[in-house]
């Protein structure tokens, strides 16, 4: 089975990456992965931290001479902010004085739950796990997955659909999110120029208040074949699989499969995606020559991808550090204070995508290999071209 873990703090040493239950002999790019690492950091409206970190991931294990070995995957991600922490966040007791507490909760972050539950005197180590910086080790493991499932014909890429109240305002092409991806420079990571203009306006207006904006990205998984996931028990459906996941990231408060929100207020007739078939080999997708005349599902019916691409929003709530902060309640005095302020972004609906891709890629590679298994890529890859070939014939 494939597992992934992270560890590390915002302004620790390192972040680190671990993942286990990979087969060997995947190539390994690690010009990939800091890629990766890099678009994550990109967007209009991040903040400073993204001016002193410049992400790359060192392979401590799992990969020799360029492939997969079978062992776990370890990586690390140094954090170059890390020098002027030291005195602040030493792993030894160190000096009091020169610790710097968070010393009233955020409204919006885990600050206050986080503090009562663990039973701190204040919000800093809340604060130091807590924070979206650990998705820079999920996009690093989801890199590697990435690369597992292209190896298989499967890619997954992302594309952003609203910005506050600016949304795009037409249907995306796949073609057209993978030009996003291989771009060298990122804006909002919009594939409409005028929806990703009228985007920038919605930054702009909040950058000269003091406030921060949320919105909706859509990760779209290319290639997949019918038939990963399964109905037959709850925890095992693909759907929820990646709700869970995706919803998992930092500041995502909801989830949304295909056309599942305005699904609720339409007619069944207008939603499921009627079937034909076509018996002309040069004709529909790489798998089946069952068709569907539309996508509504997202690709996935019963808890089981159908074919068709899968597609997965995640709705992001506006970042919880203002420049102008919220009321809050010291935890010294409790007395009424603003909240505290620790640098941070004004939109990261982009970046949010690129880490939506890497936990769809893990959730996908992870289920991928549930079904076909095989402990070398060789081996994966014949019992994978088997069942396609199987439901070629169906």
């Amino acid at each position: 089975m494939l597992r992934f873990s992270t560890a590390g703090e915002s302004h620790g040493e390192s972040l680190i990456a671990l993942i286990s239950g990979l087969p060997a002999g995947i190539e390994v790019d690690q010009e990939f992965i800091n890629r990766e690492l890099w678009r994550r950091q990109q967007g209009y409206g991040r903040g400073g931290r993204m001016r002193i970190e410049s992400d790359a991931a060192h392979i401590l294990s799992g990969v020799r001479h360029g492939k997969t070995i079978g062992s776990p995957v370890a990586m690390e991600l140094e954090n170059r902010d890390w020098k002027n922490w030291t005195e602040i966040l030493p792993v030894e007791a160190g000096d009091p004085a020169k610790h710097k507490a968070v010393a009233s909760p955020r409204p919006g972050h885990a600050d206050l739950a986080g503090s009562l539950k663990f039973d701190f005197p204040d919000a800093r180590y809340v604060l130091e796990r807590a924070s979206a910086r650990e998705s820079a080790a999920r996009v690093a493991a989801g890199a590697v997955a990435k690369l597992l499932l292209k190896s298989l014909g499967v890619e997954v890429a992302s594309h952003v659909i609203r910005v506050g109240k600016a949304e795009l305002s037409r249907p995306a092409e796949w073609k057209e999110i993978i030009a996003l991806r291989d771009k060298e420079e990122v804006l909002l990571n919009c594939v409409d120029a005028e929806s990703e203009a009228r985007m920038k306006a919605e930054v702009d207006s909040v950058l000269r208040t003091g406030d921060t904006i949320g919105g909706v990205f859509e990760v779209v998984a290319h290639g997949v074949p019918p038939g990963v996931g399964t109905h037959a028990n709850w925890d095992e459906r693909l759907d929820g699989q990646l709700a869970w996941a995706v919803m998992s990231l930092q500041a995502v408060k909801a989830v949304e499969i295909g056309r599942g929100v305005t699904a609720a207020e339409s007619l069944g007739s207008a939603v499921h995606d009627a079937i034909g078939y076509e018996n002309n080999p040069e004709t529909g997708d790489a798998f089946t020559k069952f068709s569907r005349e539309h996508n509504n599902a997202g690709g996935i019916e019963g808890g089981i991808s159908n074919g068709e691409e899968i597609v997965v929003r995640g709705y992001l709530k506006p970042i919880s550090t203002l420049r102008r902060p919220l009321a809050s309640v010291s935890f010294a005095t409790r007395e009424p204070v603003k909240a505290a302020y620790e640098r941070s972004d004004v939109c990261v609906v982009p970046a949010a995508g690129v880490a939506g891709e890497a936990m769809v890629a893990l959730t996908l590679a992870k289920l991928v290999l549930e079904k076909f298994g095989g402990d070398s890529l060789r081996e994966l890859k014949r019992n994978f071209d088997g069942y396609a070939e199987q439901i070629r014939k169906y």
